[in-house]
């Protein structure tokens, strides 16, 4: 992959005027908004197929029903780039390295989060799980990596880019994801300024990297299942039962998150914003940052 965004990776910027600068926002606002409703119905969706699924088949059905639904959320934006942007969407070209690479850096950052709290004496290990939901867990990673990465990285991160540069366009969808999170069951402002750091800025800092939607699919999925398939804990103030292990955690609000999970622990903000930082670093290195200056030269 050359080291320097291309128009076909990056979406070729509008021209300037407030006529053009008005409809580039009714675009970024309108594809933002479908993608962000897909997601939901495809939420729903998994949700229908879990209640629906037979037992004994239940977890292969619903993880089979998701990877549709995923192709379906993939399918709508691959749409929606062409006939609003005249182009392929090349930031979904095919990646099974990217998505093999994020889902393993996802693991072990949340492994990271959790072997730190253990050694703080937060995390308190009892041992595997006499039954996991390991098939829930990962059919609920794989809608939520998919369905929020292509609204907040490929629609949100990748438009405001393009206007504003990749400082700009972290920051907003980094703030953005964070306040939407604050929706969540148990969601405080703790949490929401921790998804906002952590995550956001981790995601955006993802993708700025290797210009390819499956590096941050992945890694949202590994850190995800990890937090709730591995560990069995709340995943943004919602559990899909147990995991592969069977821990507790016990200690101030500010270290285990409380209900909303120990993605809002400050030891999670403190991993997640280290890497985001050494992407960064690495993007700039790369070349794949784009300033400020050099998305108002590319629009003009």
């Amino acid at each position: 992959m050359s080291s320097t965004p291309t128009d076909e990776a990056v979406g070729k910027p509008p021209g300037k005027g407030w006529l053009t600068s008005v409809l580039w926002t009714v675009r970024l606002l309108a594809f933002f908004v479908v993608m962000l409703a897909g997601d939901v119905v495809a939420q729903y969706g998994r949700m229908w197929v879990a209640r629906q699924a037979p037992a004994g088949s239940a977890d292969w059905m619903l993880i089979g029903a998701c990877l549709v639904l995923a192709a379906l959320l993939v399918g709508l934006y691959v749409v929606i780039v062409r006939w609003t942007e005249q182009r392929l969407a090349r930031e979904l070209a095919p990646g099974a390295g990217y998505a093999a690479a994020g889902t393993v850096f996802g693991l072990a950052l949340f492994s990271t989060v959790f072997g730190l709290l253990y050694l703080i004496g937060v995390v308190r290990w009892q041992g595997v799980s006499a039954h996991s939901d390991v098939g829930p867990a990962l059919a609920a990673s794989i809608i939520a990596a998919v369905g929020e990465e292509l609204a907040f990285r490929g629609v949100l991160f990748r438009m405001v880019t393009e206007r504003f540069g990749t400082a700009t366009a972290l920051v907003v969808s980094a703030v953005v994801f964070g306040l939407l999170h604050g929706l969540n069951p148990g969601a405080t402002i703790v949490s929401t300024a921790a998804i906002a750091i952590e995550a956001g800025l981790l995601l955006g800092a993802a993708y700025a990297l290797t210009r390819n939607l499956w590096f941050p699919i992945g890694l949202h999925l590994g850190w995800n299942f990890t937090e709730g398939g591995i560990f069995g804990t709340s995943v943004s103030g919602s559990t899909d039962g147990h995991g592969i292990f069977s821990v507790s955690l016990a200690g101030p609000r500010l270290l285990t998150g409380s209900a909303f999970g120990p993605e809002a622990s400050l030891v999670a903000i403190a991993v997640g914003l280290a890497a985001a930082v050494v992407l960064i670093v690495l993007a700039v290195r790369r070349g794949s940052w784009i300033s400020m200056e050099s998305a108002r030269t590319s629009a003009r």
